[in-house]
């Protein structure tokens, strides 16, 4: 981990918001500002909420914002889970199978639908940007560390300039982990929805062993996504969370180098979610 203040920056004089996840990136990210060691300090932390975070998430989210100088606010477009089962259309990138045994996957706007718009309604509300503004006009920190900058991605507004300090620092997630431990703090645990389809096995493992009322929750939903979801009429393939395409009850969570299987996890929440 290098030490020093972060790179110049074009817009260090705008004000800065923090996109917090609330996993272990944004967490270290948010603790470094309340310590100092990160400028400016962010005006506010936000956290979009689908809903549909473990129990862990949250309990550390109350732990986190006790900690910080800056106010946290808790935005949310509503809960994901009831709006997947009851829209046409998912937003999940859910894996397909058709009955001729043809693989797919579907398209993917949950990160953008429940995680990116509320956090630029909120950025744009709390900084007080005009209507029809093209320059820029704040900034968004995002928890992105040098392991993972294939994720980082241009702000989709013109009045938001995003900005990667653990990437100037050149930290990586290990760094976090090791930044957290040194400074007393305990660990974080992962954000991501407790059924995302992204997820590792080792995670589904981690969950079915340590949180069994959040897992059964994730089987009833992966459950329900094929008994109740309203396809629409050209929809003949059955969807399921896990890309083995079998319910959540019957799959063999070891993990994917065990079980010579690629890793998905490049193929993330776009620099939003898991941070």
């Amino acid at each position: 981990m290098e030490d020093g203040r972060l790179i110049d920056f074009k817009y260090g004089h705008l004000p800065h918001y923090l996109s917090l996840g609330a996993g272990v990136q944004s967490s270290t990210l948010a603790l470094m500002y309340a310590l100092g060691e990160l400028e400016p300090m962010p005006k506010a932390a936000i956290f979009a909420d689908t809903q549909a975070e473990p129990a862990s998430v949250y309990k550390w989210l109350d732990w986190l914002e006790e900690q910080l100088p800056f106010p946290v606010h808790r935005v949310t477009k509503g809960n994901i889970q009831t709006h997947i089962l009851t829209k046409k259309r998912s937003s999940l990138p859910l894996y397909t199978i058709d009955e001729d045994g043809k693989h797919g996957v579907l398209r993917r706007g949950c990160t953008y639908d429940f995680k990116i718009v509320p956090l630029l309604k909120t950025q744009r509300k709390l900084a007080g940007v005009p209507r029809g503004y093209k320059e820029p006009f704040l900034v968004s920190v995002i928890g992105i560390s040098l392991d993972e900058f294939q994720r980082m991605k241009p702000s989709r507004e013109p009045w938001c300039v995003n900005r990667w300090p653990l990437l100037e620092k050149r930290i990586r997630r290990a760094d976090c982990l090791a930044w957290m431990d040194s400074h007393g703090y305990p660990e974080p645990p992962r954000s991501a929805c407790r059924w995302c389809p992204f997820k590792r096995n080792e995670e589904w493992r981690r969950l079915q062993k340590d949180e069994p009322e959040e897992f059964a929750e994730a089987v009833e939903f992966d459950k329900a996504l094929r008994e109740k979801k309203k396809w629409p009429d050209n929809m003949r393939s059955s969807v399921y969370l896990h890309k083995d395409r079998k319910p959540l009850s019957e799959i063999d969570f070891r993990s994917e180098v065990e079980r010579g299987q690629q890793l998905l996890w490049d193929d993330e929440c776009e620099g939003m979610c898991g941070v």
